[in-house]
């Protein structure tokens, strides 16, 4: 039982540490995302809400497709916001694999 709780300490500890570590870089990213999204909204006509909804929808790769860019300047921006979104999701997965690789390596 106690290897469990240490392991999960340690992990909890490498993960938010690295997270404060690279967060200017996550929030420039996030920052990014909230831009572009707010981008293809104008050019769509769509409210903030909607635009915010869009731009993370889409940076997650989920693309649900009730919201849909139409225009051809919406639509280079929103392949631009995917892989924008595809850089932060593979920092915040990267994290996330070397704080497990470090709690195995401490608790093993």
């Amino acid at each position: 039982m106690g290897c469990d709780v240490s392991y999960i300490c340690t992990f909890l500890s490498v993960f938010f540490q690295d997270l404060i570590y690279l967060s200017p870089i996550l929030l420039f990213l996030l920052v990014s995302i909230c831009a572009l999204g707010q981008w293809i909204g104008r050019i769509e006509g769509w409210s903030t809400g909607v635009s915010l909804y869009h731009a993370f929808i889409n940076a997650t790769t989920v693309g649900y497709g009730d919201f849909k860019p139409m225009k051809s300047a919406s639509r280079i921006l929103s392949v631009i916001n995917a892989i924008v979104g595809l850089i932060f999701v593979g920092i915040v997965v990267g994290i996330g694999v070397y704080a497990v690789e470090s709690a195995m390596s401490v608790v093993f």
